[in-house]
């Protein structure tokens, strides 16, 4: 299966479960997939990025904001942060760059 399919079918997924494609990482060598494909990753903000991942979104309990970071893969691998209401999108944001160091970390140690 390629990355594609596996993005199709992790985005199937979630959003059964009432997750939201908020944003797409992807290498610059499945760009030209994309281009071919636009509906897959429609309403998401594309993002250059040295590996594949889909950022998802939800509401959560006590008026918090779930975030979920999945590695496109068929292994399934994921990072997950819960915002609280009154976080500033400033704080959001750093969180969000953090899990992305991290699964970037993961990803570029799983291809050696």
């Amino acid at each position: 299966m390629n990355q594609l399919e596996i993005a199709k079918n992790i985005i199937a997924l979630y959003e059964r479960h009432g997750w939201k494609l908020r944003r797409v990482l992807l290498q610059p060598d499945l760009k030209p997939n994309v281009a071919q494909d636009d509906d897959v990753f429609t309403g998401a903000v594309l993002i250059d990025s040295e590996f594949d991942a889909l950022w998802f979104a939800r509401p959560s309990h006590g008026q918090r904001e779930a975030w979920e970071l999945r590695l496109i893969s068929e292994q399934a691998y994921a990072l997950f942060e819960a915002f609280e209401a009154d976080e500033g999108e400033e704080e959001r944001e750093d969180v969000r760059r953090e899990l992305e160091h991290r699964m970037r970390d993961h990803a570029l140690q799983s291809q050696t």
